[in-house]
Parts: C-alpha cells; sequence; structure tokens
C-alpha cells in the first residue's frame, strides 16, 4: 500500500492558481484498476494500451482537455497511481500485475479522494458534474468487502456519484453484483481498447452538456467489448 496520504489540506494551495487558470466545470472521473498478480500477461498489457486509448481520445476534444478530471487507483496493492487532474495533463501509469486483490481497500481509497476533491472544487466556486467510478476486476476481494454495498448505494441515491463495475475473465460476478447497484458488465476478452472508447466518448458527451442535465450514454454494444 502506498505510504503517501493524499488529503485536502496538501491540495488547497494549489487550487487558486489551478481553477484561476481553468474555470471549467469538471467531471470526475476514477479508475479503480485491478493489477493483482492474475492479471498478468495479456491482460495487463492490453489495459495499458487501452489507458493510452483512452488518453488520446480525451485529449483530442477540446472540451473533455479542460472538464474531464481523472484519477487511478489500482489494487494489488492499493496505490494511488494518479491523483485528480485534468485530461490535458493526464499521462497514464505504466500498470504491472503483482499481489493480491484488496478491492475493497481500492473502492474506499477512491472514495476518499473524490470526497477531497469535490470539496476542492465547492471551495472554489467549480461546477460539478456527478463523478464516474469504474471499478476493472478479474478476481474476488481479499480484503473485507462487506461494507461497500451500502457505502455505493448511499452514494449512488445521493446523487454523489455513479459507479459501474466491469468484470474480466475470471471475475466474481455474484460480489461485483451485490456492489455494485448497477449491472454489472463483463469484458469480452480483454478488449479494454474497445472499452476505453466506448467511456472517452461518454464523457466528452458529458463535456459537452451543462452540469445537472440529462446526459445520452453511447450504447456500449456497437463498441463489442461487452459479452452480452
Amino acid at each position: 500500500m502506498d505510504n503517501h496520504t493524499y488529503n485536502y489540506d496538501e491540495q488547497q494551495p494549489f487550487a487558486a492558481a489551478e481553477f484561476a487558470e481553468n474555470p471549467e466545470p469538471r467531471c470526475p472521473c476514477v479508475l479503480l484498476l485491478d493489477t493483482s498478480g492474475s492479471m498478468q500477461g495479456e491482460s495487463i498489457e492490453q489495459l495499458n494500451r487501452g489507458l493510452q486509448m483512452f488518453r488520446q481520445e480525451l485529449f483530442s476534444d477540446s472540451l473533455s482537455m479542460k472538464r474531464v478530471e481523472i484519477a487511478v487507483v489500482t489494487f494489488g496493492p492499493v496505490a494511488v497511481m494518479q491523483d485528480f487532474t485534468t485530461a490535458d495533463e493526464f499521462r497514464p501509469p505504466r500498470l504491472e500485475a503483482a499481489g493480491d486483490t484488496p478491492l475493497a481497500a481500492a473502492v474506499q481509497r477512491g472514495l476518499g479522494l473524490l470526497q477531497n476533491r469535490k470539496q476542492i472544487l465547492r471551495d472554489n466556486g467549480i461546477k460539478l458534474f456527478r463523478p464516474w467510478i469504474f471499478l476493472i476486476t478479474d478476481g474476488a476481494p481479499t480484503d473485507n468487502w462487506k461494507n461497500l454495498p451500502s457505502a455505493i448505494r448511499a452514494g449512488e441515491e445521493n446523487k454523489s456519484f455513479s459507479f459501474f463495475a466491469l468484470g474480466v475473465e475470471g471475475a466474481d460476478f455474484d460480489i461485483l453484483r451485490q456492489i455494485s447497484v448497477r449491472e454489472p458488465l463483463k469484458l469480452s476478452g480483454v478488449r479494454f481498447n474497445e472499452f476505453f472508447l466506448w467511456l472517452s466518448a461518454s464523457l466528452k458527451n458529458v463535456s459537452r452538456s451543462n452540469p445537472g442535465d440529462k446526459v445520452d450514454i453511447p450504447d456500449y454494444k456497437p463498441y463489442g467489448w461487452a459479452e452480452v
């Protein structure tokens, strides 16, 4: 687990300058990525390529660059690989697979990062789209996940975030269904590129709207990344 604690007070001094340069409303997106040992080989390689694709697609859209904020938390062990940064500053970390699957700790870390970021945005008068949280895993949690369903449900009901679960081959879908309010989706093979194309297209649609608007999310089926 990373020893550095990302906290509100630490980020605050930099906020004024950041938001003076870019006062656009923000759509935070948290990626919770399983990098446990079972992801070794083709899975982790395709995940790395998908992250690069994600960055390129967002970078190609002027509004997304300014409005979408990305944070990356990996687990196996838990590490904040990227604290929130706008898409124009996002540099995908190189992921390596090792360790077990502390999924619950990763979700809690992501929720904490998001809570801190939302407070900073509000304190600086920055409007906020509903944040997205994406959990991607190929296994079952190796830590205690029993408190997650109530935390995710409360966040969804309060419209604090939208939580999505994506299972790679080998994921425990029974547990994912208990954690996520939405039905988890299964990745077709290791088609992370297609998934991140869909995700970037979805975030572009959000970026072109106004906070609070109902936004149409592209149908995932034509992208071919999910098993139906």
